[in-house]
């Protein structure tokens, strides 16, 4: 008999391995996987809900993979979590992943969350740009 999402949560909220407490913060951080925003709550916990969502850098460092944790499946790990890749440039990617949320009627909470999340993984995959005489060089004019 499976036990509800809430007495799960309330059995590991103080005490878990994804748990990060740090001093002078109200609210401790998580690193559970399938937790958009990285903190300890209820609603964005990644292991006490059958339906989650995780959003995570793809394996060549291009676009970001979605990866959808299925209710249906809850005992069954081998088959309840489905990878989407993402990888049509940066706009086009986040409209393909707001799709595939609101046509599968998927945790409509979690929607803004993973658009901020998968726009944070594009954004950390963009070059940094040259700062300095490196700058100059590049762009071909001579140094003083």
């Amino acid at each position: 008999m499976a036990t509800s999402s809430h007495l799960n949560w309330l059995i590991i909220r103080n005490n878990n391995a994804f748990l990060l407490k740090k001093r002078d913060v109200k609210k401790p951080f998580s690193t559970e996987p399938n937790n958009l925003a990285s903190v300890s709550s209820y609603r964005y916990s990644g292991i006490v809900h059958k339906k989650t969502l995780g959003v995570v850098p793809a394996a060549d460092k291009k676009g970001f993979t979605a990866v959808l944790k299925k209710g249906k499946y809850a005992q069954r790990p081998a088959k309840n979590t489905v990878r989407v890749d993402f990888k049509a440039g940066p706009r086009r990617s986040l409209k393909k992943l707001k799709n595939l949320l609101i046509g599968s009627k998927y945790r409509k909470d979690l929607t803004q969350a993973a658009l901020r999340r998968a726009s944070a993984v594009l954004r950390s995959q963009k070059p940094a740009p040259v700062k300095g005489k490196k700058a100059e060089l590049a762009k071909g004019k001579k140094p003083e």
